[in-house]
């Protein structure tokens, strides 16, 4: 297991939901001004699919809802349908801000742990997976619901920019199926928009709200989970 981004500092996470007019408007700004993502062969967006779990009293959902400012939401998350990169992740919401931690994972652990079985998880040397077992023992956390969406993303070095378009958001639906390239998804609502990330550590150089500046879009809280498990019934 290789140990990947732990304890990160908490940056800000700011989202919007745009129409793909101003989208395109974006795109054409961006692509001169910043890098791509190394992971965008060709220019072109790359897949990711996240695995996200929920413990026993639905406590992600429920405090997602409910805007409680400080909570934890565990995943799985893959790309481009492969098994080579596999990473577990926490995303804490801490006010404001947030703050992720990851680490690589095997695909044995990978299919244990969405098999709901935290055993020897107790004993690993990654604080993460540490957590992880405490989580799936005492507060029965279980994979809930698959998320697909395609990723543009621009970086800009001061304060660690990233600029993404997440693309056709999908939900898996029951299934946890996570290496399934086939795997059937559905759209998880019923507007013609895509998802605007735009991330820094602790404030937006001037040259990028620049580029920014103009476009319309519409603030807001998204969660790609909760959108996703919009046909999930709470258990």
């Amino acid at each position: 297991m290789q140990q990947k981004r732990n304890g990160l500092p908490a940056r800000h996470e700011l989202k919007y939901f745009i129409n793909p007019a101003e989208l395109e408007v974006l795109r054409v700004r961006l692509r001169p001004a910043l890098a791509m993502d190394s992971h965008c062969r060709g220019g072109k967006p790359y897949v990711i699919r996240s695995l996200y779990f929920d413990d026993i009293d639905e406590s992600a959902w429920f405090d997602k809802q409910s805007g409680v400012m400080h909570r934890d939401k565990y995943r799985i998350r893959i790309y481009r349908y492969s098994d080579k990169e596999i990473f577990l992740e926490r995303k804490r919401k801490l006010g404001d801000l947030i703050q992720k931690s990851s680490v690589q994972i095997t695909r044995r652990l990978c299919d244990q742990i969405v098999a709901g079985n935290p055993a020897g998880l107790q004993k690993a040397q990654n604080p993460l997976l540490q957590d992880l077992f405490v989580q799936m023992r005492t507060r029965l956390l279980r994979p809930r619901v698959i998320v697909d969406y395609a990723r543009e993303a621009y970086l800009h070095p001061a304060e660690d920019v990233r600029v993404t378009f997440d693309l056709n958001l999908r939900s898996g639906l029951h299934s946890t199926d996570l290496f399934n390239p086939a795997l059937p998804t559905v759209c998880p609502h019923d507007r013609n928009v895509e998802i605007l990330e735009v991330k820094f550590n602790n404030y937006l150089p001037g040259y990028v709200a620049a580029l920014l500046s103009g476009i319309q879009a519409e603030r807001s809280a998204v969660s790609k989970y909760i959108l996703c498990r919009r046909f999930e019934p709470l258990k």
